[in-house]
């Protein structure tokens, strides 16, 4: 992949239009968002550095493969997945649940022994827009850790309400499959067109996409915009900052 190949600039206002009618094409139904689902890492917060390093050392660990680049690409789905299809390709077989329990066990460990990551740079700016827009907010993620999941309140208190909280504890099927965000629906009693899709990784995009939902992109890794854009992502913006100087006039046009 060529990594350098990321937009440097946020959508224009014709093209947010643009995509909202494309949207709408491929659905049958008029784009109307009431509330909008947040993935967590590397959307909310900066912990996909973290991620990426604790998964790459647990796999060596384990006499795995895996590289800084691919555990960006399985960034989504649950630990179980990601260590199944690890064991897969390496030995020829799934994990074993014994297997599965270690593996992320010891990944856990080295998460949380790193330094604690950081607010994600525009998220509050985000958060604070969506909300002065009367929307509901809810955050859909794969992780099922409780240090990230209590950090939503502390980092961003009285913006994500516990019902309003889709962890990988609360689904069989994890992202790129659309249950994480159908379960969004669930919990808001809303349709697809009726929500917003924020993620920053290829399986959240698809599993966004799958959903129904319009899905915008926020490239806050490393990956090219390509690996975004390619699962169907509606809009791509390069930083958080700018989806804040954006995200009005994305909900607008359902106004």
């Amino acid at each position: 992949m060529d990594l350098n190949t990321k937009r440097a600039t946020a959508p224009s206002q014709e093209e947010v239009a643009q995509a909202v009618k494309r949207y709408e094409e491929r659905t049958g139904q008029r784009f109307a968002p009431r509330a909008v689902f947040f993935d967590m890492d590397g959307v909310l917060f900066n912990s996909m550095p973290n991620h990426a390093t604790s998964w790459v050392q647990t796999a060596h660990h384990f006499g795995l493969d895996m590289t800084p680049e691919e555990a960006y690409m399985h960034e989504g789905r649950t630990g179980a997945d990601t260590i199944n299809i690890l064991m897969q390709r390496q030995w020829g077989r799934p994990a074993t649940m014994a297997e599965i329990d270690d593996v992320y066990a010891e990944k856990c460990r080295l998460f949380n022994a790193c330094p604690t990551a950081g607010k994600m740079t525009g998220a509050d700016a985000v958060l604070a827009r969506v909300k002065a827009a009367g929307r509901t907010i809810c955050v859909v993620t794969g992780s099922g850790q409780r240090s990230l999941l209590e950090r939503l309140e502390t980092g961003y208190p009285g913006y994500f309400a516990p019902e309003r909280i889709v962890s990988s504890k609360d689904v069989t099927q994890g992202k790129p499959k659309p249950e994480p965000y159908l379960r969004a629906l669930d919990k808001t009693g809303l349709l697809p067109h009726e929500a917003i899709v924020i993620e920053n990784a290829p399986l959240g995009v698809t599993a966004g996409v799958a959903a129904g939902i319009f899905t915008v992109a926020v490239n806050t890794g490393p990956l090219p915009d390509s690996a975004l854009t390619e699962p169907g992502a509606d809009l791509l913006f390069p930083s958080m900052a700018l989806l804040a100087d954006g995200i009005e006039g994305i909900l607008s046009q359902g106004a």
